[in-house]
């Protein structure tokens, strides 16, 4: 029972945020089916992303262990962010590349949150089996920061990769943002994160770092969404 209620705990947070972005698309709402394969393909990046860190980890780029604050922002970009950014930006393509579906500039957001969640929930899961006994507080918290951060650094990528398709004026522009914005969002979020286990006389300073870092950051994310839900209207 205790292990159902686990994957319950994993999984709700996920759910939830697929549940809010599906009923975000109002317009012409994309088939379940679709958002079902995104989410999928989003779980596959996970295997994806350990095999494109392994490079950095055989140059030496990040210690598998940090112990000081430069160690931990090398961690957070060369054994996080850019890889698993890299790999969900990869099944994005293989998503979109011939979607017919994709006609919309909110699109780009949906399918690109939907394959971030889907990373995510895997993720979820892992770390809360992985610690049984505090699976509660794990949860919680992931729920809180970690979830919603995965599904902010999926609006970044979905939001510049509609500007690339619908803009072709600005075409190279927003294809570089594509990868640079998550992997940058993600990086900033995991060193604040790794930084604070490492420098534990400014660890309470991190912490509202972090705090004021993630609600920025969902802010910004949600005006990005009302600003394509409002393309789309007018175009």
């Amino acid at each position: 029972m205790i292990y159902w209620v686990i994957l319950l705990t994993a999984l709700l947070p996920v759910a939830i945020l697929v549940f809010y972005i599906y009923h975000k698309d109002k317009n012409i709402p994309e088939p379940k089916g679709q958002l079902v394969k995104a989410f999928f393909f989003g779980m596959l990046s996970i295997p994806l992303s350990l095999v494109m860190s392994i490079p950095f980890g055989i140059l030496g780029l990040y210690p598998e262990e940090p112990t000081n604050v430069l160690g931990s922002i090398c961690s957070a970009f060369f054994g996080a962010a850019i890889p698993e950014e890299c790999a969900k930006l990869f099944v994005l393509w293989l998503l979109l590349r011939q979607n017919k579906y994709f006609d919309e500039k909110m699109d780009g957001i949906v399918y690109a949150v939907c394959v971030s969640l889907g990373f995510a929930a895997v993720e979820n899961v892992m770390y809360l089996f992985s610690d049984v006994e505090s699976f509660i507080s794990v949860g919680i918290s992931r729920a809180v920061f970690a979830v919603p951060g995965h599904f902010c650094f999926g609006i970044l990528m979905g939001y510049y990769y509609s500007l690339a398709k619908f803009y072709p004026k600005s075409h190279g522009k927003n294809l570089f943002l594509i990868l640079l914005t998550p992997i940058i969002a993600h990086g900033l979020y995991d060193s604040i994160l790794f930084v604070t286990g490492v420098t534990p006389v400014i660890s309470g300073l991190l912490v509202i770092v972090f705090i004021f870092f993630c609600h920025k950051m969902w802010k910004y994310c949600s005006q990005r969404i009302e600003e394509l839900l409002i393309r789309d209207v007018i175009c």
